[in-house]
């Protein structure tokens, strides 16, 4: 886990093995300290203390310990009381830190771990008896954000709170996630001193090469290298202190850049930790990617790594940058630090880094930092986009992902830096083909439209290479973004500003009053005097002008002067030179400044060589600023989900049922109504006397349908009959669905009427790689034949449900299409969101599908549901914080 500092520590459950290191922890301790854990002086423990405290159940008697290398430096315990029918299970809950690791924040991550682990084991509630003057520790559940109860009893105070997460409690979670592990990325990306393990003087090496690059770049804190083969009066290399081992290397040491042989990685390692070495950049090669043994040797790496406080990028990395003046830190295989600028960039991949960064020089975009994470074994795109959401001089982002380990997380990282800066994303499939070496393979069951659908849910916007990458930050980096989709079109050539126009079109642009074309043969005036009236004028909010050239080449003049009208006008502008890129830099398109409204600053306005290009940028700019500007709304949470009670019951029936774990229809009845969810009754019946006694049960009139199968509520395949109002037309009808459908109408249902309307299916399922998806469709044709099919990954807003809904072309007929009645749409999401919550809550629902909900002009019906559950393979973002084992 990350700490508050940045720094990392290892929790897990106490052992028996422990117990001499439990001893020393509390040898070491102050008076103090024991005795406000014990309330009482305890020097020792004796044998029978440290017994009762090592050997417990992990049932009843839970008990964790956070380790930094070989110290434990934490210990947290509950005690669960007896349990009482119908009353909450209580544990009475108990921490102590170590004196020299207070204020990393180690008592509210054990609290995160021990709350999950007792919520696991069917416990609602933590006490405590805390003295008076132990602010640390009440403090500690006061910040967690549960609603904590105080009571006042023989000078002791008795704390007591629920522990089933609140809104509150999950957002303070993941405050405290974003700041820590902002942190730890800071201790990478600006360290005060870099040592290089592994350094050498033979120029064809990796080592030389990086600490040539940390040195030609400008570091602006110390930088020391290391290299076993030295000779004894080797004393400094490329002009920087050379030892033989980390050992001579005076600490301390923020940062080191290993280039050293598999084999000698851990050991480089341990070495690190006695330096204080706070991250790792490993470049060598020859870890998960060569096999099952690079995969050990990569395994114990992170271990000995994370076990002292360290995090780590790569192996096999491109290594990381940061341009900052004050840093200047170019750790990577890049031969030169970038250009300063406003971009963050990640890549997994070390080859593609060079041609992300390759590409961003010939642009001319600026970089601010840029991380590339080899194997990922440790740091993320997630840990990035952390440190970006807090780094000033990073105003949007660029990730090149070819697989998302953690997508559920992504999302909700991505979606919270999504609303303070843009985030692009290159990500082209889905296969396993582009999972990092040494990650285990989770298949996903849902398709591609699920994982689009999760990054436009979080506001992503999503290209389809590093083309499209570029093209799309050279407009949200330097513009203003659009503030409306009303776009005019201005150039020279009537064929490429009907290009554009048409262009703009296709991506869902309104364009204004036509395309305007000046003389091909006008001067620089008359082409600035067309794009200044477009900027003036107030229908318009972005503005494409396109520009082909009488000769070969681009004028600089009209360059420049197009730059200077279009910043002057203060709105959203991308250019086409037609054919080139190079009049976007800002030598060739000097200009005055342009400041937005949040205070950024923007010098350039950006060209493209074909008018399709700079269409396609500006419609993903308008479309995320549309997204932005949107009320993300508030997490759904319906009155009258019972989630103990839900999941007490799947507990209990995940332990009954058969291997295929499908629920029967009482079971399924049951879990619904947790989640509020009225089934609709139905019977099973095999003559027509008992069709006629079931409809004399429900009461006039019913329905009569197949049992299951492809005909189940299709009434177009005969396998419905509706509105049968009587015993001779039930009759009348079982005998002619026997005939029709043969050996399909062996089961036959009753069912009483629902109020007409439109069958809707509501679906969720627990993924291995996304954990829990909702889907929504219309049944019938729009999802049997053409997959019209919208998802969400959970939790949901109220603004995310209406979207589900009407993102899915079949979405009119719910909204009085053609003149039919406006549907009860409110009803139908109600059921969605207690559907979300119900999946978000439960991962042992591996599959659940309402089919059909009828939605009527008032009310929702759910007439028929299928449930299955299994044990979960265990949710990649769980309710803890966690770093990769």
């Amino acid at each position: 886990m990350v700490l508050r500092d940045g720094g990392t520590a290892h929790v897990r459950p106490i052992t028996p093995a422990d117990a001499d290191a439990v001893a020393r922890f509390h040898e070491r301790q102050s008076d103090e300290s024991r005795y406000l854990r014990f309330f009482a002086p305890m020097p020792r423990l004796s044998a029978r203390d440290l017994q009762r405290f090592t050997v417990v159940d992990h049932d009843e008697r839970v008990a964790l310990v956070a380790t930094v290398g070989d110290d434990i430096v934490g210990i947290a315990r509950y005690d669960a009381a007896p349990r009482r029918q119908g009353r909450p299970v209580e544990a009475e809950v108990a921490f102590n830190i170590s004196d020299a690791h207070q204020g990393r924040g180690l008592g509210s991550v054990l609290l995160e771990h021990l709350a999950a682990a007792a919520r696991e084991r069917g416990v609602g509630r933590f006490t405590a008896d805390v003295l008076p003057q132990n602010g640390k520790m009440i403090n500690v559940f006061r910040e967690a954000g549960y609603e904590v109860r105080q009571g006042y009893s023989d000078g002791v105070l008795e704390v007591s709170f629920a522990i089933d997460p609140t809104e509150r409690s999950v957002d303070v979670m993941r405050a405290r996630e974003q700041r820590a592990e902002a942190r730890s990325m800071a201790s990478l990306l600006a360290p005060a001193s870099v040592v290089v393990v592994g350094a050498s003087r033979n120029p064809g090496t990796v080592g030389h090469r990086l600490l040539a690059d940390i040195v030609s770049g400008g570091f602006r804190g110390s930088v020391h290298a290391v290299n076993a083969d030295a000779l004894p009066d080797e004393r400094e290399l490329l002009g920087v202190p050379l030892a033989r081992s980390l050992r001579d290397v005076p600490a301390p040491v923020d940062l080191a850049v290993i280039a050293v042989p598999p084999s000698c990685a851990v050991a480089t390692v341990a070495e690190c930790a006695a330096l204080g070495v706070r991250g790792l950049v490993v470049v060598s090669s020859g870890f998960a990617e060569t096999g099952p043994h690079g995969l050990v040797l990569q395994r114990e790496l992170v271990r000995a790594a994370h076990a002292n406080g360290m995090r780590v990028v790569g192996p096999n990395s491109f290594g990381l940058i940061n341009t900052d003046p004050e840093v200047r830190l170019n750790a990577s295989l890049n031969t030169e630090l970038p250009a300063a600028g406003r971009f963050g960039l990640f890549s997994q991949s070390g080859a593609l880094g060079v041609a992300v960064l390759s590409s961003a020089a010939r642009r001319g975009l600026g970089v601010s930092t840029f991380v590339s994470a080899g194997n990922r074994a440790d740091v993320s795109g997630n840990d990035c986009m952390h440190f970006w959401a807090e780094d000033e001089r990073t105003t949007a982002v660029g990730l090149y992902l070819e697989s998302v380990g953690n997508p559920r997380k992504f999302s909700r990282v991505a979606r919270s830096l999504s609303r303070r800066k843009p985030v692009v994303v290159v990500k082209s499939g889905m296969s396993s083909f582009g999972v990092p070496p040494g990650h285990a393979v989770r298949p996903s069951r849902v398709p591609f439209a699920a994982f689009d659908a999760m990054l436009r849910q979080a506001g992503v916007i999503r290209v389809e290479n590093v083309h499209q990458l570029f093209d799309v930050a050279q407009v949200v980096v330097d513009q203003p973004l659009p503030t409306g989709d009303r776009v005019a079109v201005v150039g020279n050539s009537d064929a490429l500003a009907t290009l554009a126009a048409d262009a703009a079109v296709s991506w869902g642009l309104r364009v204004v009053h036509g395309p305007t074309s000046v003389h091909p043969e006008a001067g620089v005036e008359e082409v600035v005097r067309a794009l200044e009236d477009a900027m003036a004028d107030p229908e318009v909010d972005a503005v494409v002008a396109s520009y082909v050239p009488p000769t070969a080449t681009v004028d600089t003049a009209v360059a420049a002067a197009v730059a200077e009208a279009a910043l002057r006008g203060g709105k959203t502008c991308v250019t086409c030179f037609l054919g080139t890129r190079t009049v976007r830099s800002t030598e060739t398109l000097p200009g005055p400044t342009a400041a937005q409204s949040d205070g950024r600053v923007h010098r350039v306005v950006p060209s493209y060589p074909t008018p399709e290009d700079a269409v396609r940028a500006l419609a993903s700019a308008v479309r995320y600023a549309e997204w932005r500007r949107r009320d993300p709304g508030r997490v759904v949470a319906p009155e009258g989900v019972d989630l103990p009670a839900a999941r007490e019951l799947v507990k209990r029936l995940l332990a009954a049922v058969p291997d295929d774990g499908e629920l029967d229809r009482d079971s399924v009845a049951a879990l619904l109504a947790t989640a509020g969810l009225h089934l609709w009754p139905r019977e099973e019946v095999s003559t027509r006397e008992q069709a006629v006694a079931a409809a004399l049960r429900f009461g006039w009139p019913v329905a009569l349908k197949t049992a299951g199968g492809e005909l189940s509520e299709r009434q177009d395949l005969r396998g419905v009959r509706l509105g049968l109002g009587s015993a001779a037309a039930l009759s009348a009808a079982f005998d002619e669905m026997r005939e029709a459908l043969g050996p399909d109408a062996t089961r036959l249902v009753v069912q009483p009427m629902a109020p007409l309307g439109v069958p809707c299916q509501v679906r969720s399922m627990e993924d291995p790689l996304f954990g829990p998806v909702v889907s929504f469709g219309l049944e019938g044709d729009p999802l049997d034949l053409l997959d019209d099919i919208a998802y969400r990954i959970p939790p949901l807003t109220d603004v995310d449900v209406s979207e589900l809904v009407r993102c899915v072309k079949a979405s009119p007929r719910l909204l009085g299409h053609r003149g039919a009645p406006v549907l009860d749409v409110p009803a139908l999401e109600d059921v969605i969101a207690r559907v979300a919550v119900l999946a978000d809550a439960l991962p042992e629902i591996a599959d659940l599908k309402l089919g059909p909900v009828l939605v009527a002009e008032r009310g929702a019906s759910v007439l028929d549901a299928a449930v299955r559950v299994a044990t979960p393979p265990g949710r990649a973002d769980a309710d803890r914080r966690v770093l990769p084992s």
